[in-house]
């Protein structure tokens, strides 16, 4: 067990009798390492952050947005409900039938309600042909992806196997080197084990997060690290060699929290807090505009539902609703204009030699 002081952590209060390799090597590992405290600290609280964010636009989106999602739920089972009385109780002829279907499965398609597959209509030959088909492939994709992943994850056990062991190691030392100095047993008062009792909570999360730098805090915060002789060889080399060691671990735990916020923030909820800022930027509400989009789409759909509803009350020819609702006319010559208006802009970006 290394002996200590209440002397600041890794400080080194005696005077060097000449400036050495060790001495110059160790200030710029002590340099290095108090930058990489920095650093974690820094990314670790700009993740934990950003998934605060996400969690509070989830949670403030599903307040919201709920009884809208609950209306738009609502809708399209009563068009489903709709149909499905149309089919059981309209005298209806084959082709007729047939095409009422046709108009059913393109709402489907469009995605204007949710889809609803027949079984009943289905060739059970041909499905179970498909599915017996689509099991082999499916079962020789898995075998061969999973006979690469296996690989690769073998070559990755092997080659990082070592440096988290290593790793565990250094961060378990650090673990019981400050366990044994604030380990409430150690000590009688009770306000002291109180203190110590909050402190071995701190150290306890680090350790069990696998947070060397923060285990590192602690120790340099309540200024119990390693004595160093500074006119010891044996001392400096030691202590060299140490920070190496926490260095490496140190860059690798600053780049698994860089990573940790990347893939965040390309999850749907990291995109939506990204659209939710460029927007606040620009004085809009991203859920307001949101919820209007859902309104919209609700209104699209109440004028489905109201027109398969006047058919199935029989206030319209099946010819008039063969045609469709205007409003799906309305959308398609939207659509068209849509896609006039950006061919047309990318022909005027082109130059005729």
């Amino acid at each position: 067990m290394p002996r200590t002081t209440s002397s600041k952590s890794h400080s080194i209060k005696a005077t060097p009798l000449a400036l050495s390799e060790l001495h110059i090597h160790l200030e710029a590992l002590e340099k290095e390492h108090q930058s990489l405290l920095k650093q974690i600290k820094r990314k670790r609280t700009e993740l934990k952050n950003f998934v605060e964010q996400m969690r509070s636009l989830a949670t403030e989106i599903f307040h919201r947005a709920t009884p809208k999602f609950k209306q738009m739920t609502d809708l399209d089972q009563e068009i489903h409900a709709l149909f499905d009385e149309i089919f059981t109780t309209r005298k209806l002829g084959k082709q007729t039938q047939k095409n009422i279907k046709s108009v059913y499965r393109n709402l489907q398609m469009a995605g204007i309600i949710s889809p609803k597959i027949d079984r009943k209509q289905e060739d059970p030959e041909l499905d179970e042909l498909f599915e017996n088909f689509q099991q082999e492939d499916d079962f020789d994709q898995e075998t061969a992806e999973h006979r690469h992943q296996h690989r690769e994850t073998q070559q990755e056990w092997r080659d990082d196997s070592g440096i988290r062991k290593d790793e565990s190691r250094k961060i378990r030392q650090t673990f019981l080197r400050l366990a044994e100095i604030f380990h409430p047993d150690k000590v009688t008062d009770s306000e002291t084990q109180m203190y110590h009792t909050e402190i071995m909570k701190e150290i306890n999360k680090a350790y069990q997060e696998g947070d060397l730098a923060r285990l590192l805090e602690i120790e340099r915060q309540h200024e119990v690290g390693e004595y160093i002789d500074n006119n010891s060889e044996d001392d400096l080399t030691r202590r060299c060699k140490t920070l190496e060691q926490q260095n490496q671990i140190l860059k690798n735990q600053y780049d698994n929290l860089k990573r940790e916020l990347r893939q965040a923030k390309h999850t749907p909820e990291g995109a939506m807090v990204a659209d939710h800022r460029k927007a606040a930027k620009t004085g809009v509400d991203s859920i307001d505009q949101m919820l209007e989009t859902i309104e919209s789409q609700m209104n699209i759909v109440t004028e489905i539902r109201d027109f398969v509803k006047d058919f199935k009350e029989q206030k319209m020819t099946i010819q008039d609703f063969l045609s469709g609702p205007g409003i799906l006319h309305d959308l398609n010559e939207e659509i068209m204009a849509d896609i006039l208006e950006q061919m047309l802009s990318e022909l005027n970006g082109v130059v005729i030699f």
